[in-house]
């Protein structure tokens, strides 16, 4: 299990949201690329991009930001927001991205996952960001009445093994984890996913790491790192205990 520091990208810059929510943002760093370059700096071997200006306009906007980070840093960068066609996909892989994670297209139109999934298998994640049990779409700001098990579900019958999996209520609260949650979620992915949301100590780390779930291959982090309740380091080494 492995930590990836989350970089999220509105207007220009490195920033976090409560809850998913545009109004209640943070600004950490003016440039993403130096702050990818810190948690490189620091011993982060893989980064998670979120282009929120993406997510909520339906199609990159960022994409030169990811392009300056995978031409400057050398390791593996996921990027995703506003991934809805074939054509942004491609875009973003050509830009540099190892992966990309994908959200409301992947709920709305099948032809586009099974596309996504058959040309790249092994690159694609599916997005699963739920409020209040049930899943959002559009950059957080429509909800649905869908269960992420459900949806999680549906998504594997249409050949998609890989997820990234939020609890948006908890995100940049850095409250803790709902433990019942990531283990009844972990019963349902049968590929690998990574968790996000509410992270706020090593304390958590220690308690996701206890629970030994074989098919959750990271945590996602962004706001405990910027507001050094632990350091990446720190993060590996409990992360790999035996």
């Amino acid at each position: 299990m492995i930590l990836l520091p989350a970089i999220d990208i509105r207007d220009g810059r490195a920033v976090r949201l409560e809850q998913g929510d545009f109004d209640r943002e943070t600004v950490y760093v003016e440039d993403p690329l130096e702050a990818a370059r810190a948690w490189v700096d620091e011993g982060a071997r893989f980064l998670h991009v979120v282009d929120l200006d993406g997510a909520r306009d339906g199609e990159p906007r960022n994409l030169e930001h990811l392009r300056r980070i995978t031409s400057e840093l050398e390791v593996p960068v996921q990027y995703g927001g506003g991934l809805r066609t074939l054509p942004a996909v491609r875009d973003a892989l050509a830009a540099g991205a190892e992966r990309v994670v994908l959200g409301t297209a992947a709920y709305n139109d099948v032809d586009f996952l099974e596309s996504v999934v058959e040309a790249w298998p092994a690159r694609v994640l599916v997005a699963i960001d739920v409020r209040g049990g049930n899943v959002s779409v559009a950059g957080w700001t429509k909800a649905t009445q869908m269960p992420a098990e459900d949806v999680i579900g549906r998504m594997q019958r249409h050949g998609v093994r890989q997820f990234i999996y939020t609890n948006v209520d908890r995100d940049g609260m850095l409250e803790g984890l709902d433990l019942e949650e990531i283990e009844r979620i972990a019963k349902t992915v049968r590929g690998r996913f990574l968790y996000s949301g509410g992270i706020g100590s090593l304390g958590d780390l220690r308690a996701i790491r206890s629970l030994r779930l074989l098919n959750l291959a990271g945590v996602v982090s962004g706001k405990a790192l910027y507001e050094r309740r632990f350091t990446i380091e720190e993060a590996h080494a409990l992360l790999e205990e035996a």
